[in-house]
């Protein structure tokens, strides 16, 4: 599969900057395998070695390659020799994730991150997911709050490179009660809970049962997490413990991604009971709480426009939200302030003006365009599980192309440059693709409607 040349390492050639992988590779195979036959005792070692292997190869693959490029006979024996050595790496991780050590374990769920983050492994998966399945039950059930954090990000990138089918949606029924029990368990790890809330609302997102129990129950664990953080019956906010303001959060983002599958029908009653609250929920004392909430409004807003509800008492929503777009208390630190201003001014003039500003995600030679809250909540759950591999997935993950509208993966040659369509010709068949799409999925909404 081609893959996006981002720079060249000093003058070497390609040719001869592939066989030095290529070497590097067969000796970290030998090593691999001299381990598997009797030095098991040396694990700390070698599995800081075996992760840093799986690590280097994704980031010189993906610097070495262009998507441009015709390579040559040798050159594709090259590539198909080094998918070989990184999926034996691969397997490797996956042993190791049954482990006794649990430095082991974390560093395969380390690898195993890099790995689903970087690049397109649906084949590969799909044969062993019920493994890695099993093993990331086991690290979610036994494992300790850092090893159950990684376990959940890294189930949130195994149903994504499922594609959001079949697969991944029985991975999420088998999870879903596991991640329940540590989002709801109030005596356990502060960032394993977070992890759990992100996972529940990203896994649920991409396998979207078509009866909508499985939405009806995500959005119910969620909204019970943040909730906590509304106002009491005198108008007063809770004081937060240590540590919870994160985690309202992470349940808050994940319960507004899955609030964009929600039908109108649902859509009325949660803007009914949770507007006025997280109105309230502004004047939080964590700084990334209030944007997280004020996104959230917008998103809101933006969704009751598109069904033609009307929204109640929006003079005193922009009065709240003018404070926060002003904000000068000097109490406050200074970076805080810069970024909860630039935020608001942008939920404001939305509100005010129903005018959202435009964002451009470049990506090969494609380009996405984040123009609505509902657009701009999805991109952003997706680039905080995938970082700096949300470019390409968005170039070669079916589940990505179909969510934004990019039609299947483009395989490029030379005559791409010449014949590139305009930007604005771009632009327009992106947003004419994404809301033909939105269409499309509120049919499957409207049949979930009696169910919720």
């Amino acid at each position: 599969m081609p893959r996006n040349k981002k720079g060249k390492r000093g003058s070497s050639k390609p040719g001869s900057l592939r066989q030095e992988v290529l070497q590097l590779q067969l000796s970290a195979k030998a090593s691999v395998k001299g381990a598997k036959n009797g030095l098991k005792g040396e694990s700390a070692a070698s599995d800081d070695e075996l992760m840093s292997d799986v690590i280097s190869h994704y980031s010189s693959a993906s610097e070495g390659t262009s998507v441009l490029e015709e390579g040559t006979g040798g050159e594709q024996v090259d590539e198909q020799t080094a998918q070989e050595e990184t999926e034996d790496k691969l397997k490797q991780c996956i042993d190791n994730l049954m482990d006794k050590s649990a430095k082991t374990r974390l560093a395969a769920l380390e690898s195993l991150r890099q790995a689903f983050s970087s690049r397109l492994l649906y084949d590969f998966m799909t044969e062993r997911r019920l493994t890695v399945s099993d093993c990331l039950e086991r690290s979610l059930k036994k494992g300790g709050g850092e090893e159950q954090a990684a376990a959940a990000t890294v189930f949130s990138l195994l149903c994504i490179q499922l594609g959001g089918g079949d697969e991944a949606e029985e991975g999420f029924k088998m999870l879903r009660p596991i991640l329940t029990d540590i989002l709801t368990d109030s005596t356990a790890n502060m960032a394993a809970r977070q992890s759990c809330a992100r996972a529940l609302g990203m896994c649920c997102y991409v396998s979207t049962a078509e009866e909508g129990e499985d939405l009806v129950k995500s959005l119910a664990l969620l909204e019970n997490v943040f909730m906590s953080s509304y106002p009491n019956r005198e108008g007063a906010l809770p004081t937060p413990k240590p540590g919870t303001p994160g985690l309202h959060t992470a349940a808050l983002q994940a319960w507004s991604l899955l609030v964009t599958l929600c039908p109108a029908s649902r859509l009325s009653v949660l803007l009914d009971l949770h507007l006025p609250k997280l109105q309230a929920c502004l004047e939080s004392a964590d700084v990334n709480y209030r944007i997280a909430v004020g996104e959230t409004i917008a998103l809101l807003v933006e969704l009751a426009r598109l069904e033609e509800f009307d929204v109640e008492d929006n003079e005193s929503l922009c009065e709240s939200l003018k404070s926060l777009a002003t904000d000068g208390n000097k109490h406050r630190a200074k970076n805080d302030r810069r970024k909860q201003r630039s935020i608001f001014r942008e939920v404001l003039h939305y509100i005010e003006n129903e005018d959202f500003t435009e964002e451009r995600i470049r990506f090969g030679v494609e380009s996405v365009y984040i123009d609505s809250w509902g657009k701009r909540r999805i991109y952003d759950a997706f680039k905080e599980i995938l970082e700096s591999g949300v470019r390409h997935h968005l170039q070669f993950n079916p589940l990505l192309r179909d969510i934004f509208g990019l039609g299947a993966p483009l395989i490029l040659d030379a005559t791409v440059r010449v014949n590139k369509i305009s930007r604005f010709e771009k632009h327009l068949f992106n947003s004419a693709a994404f809301k033909a799409r939105t269409k499309q999925r509120s049919k499957v909404r409207d049949k979930r409607a009696d169910v919720m």
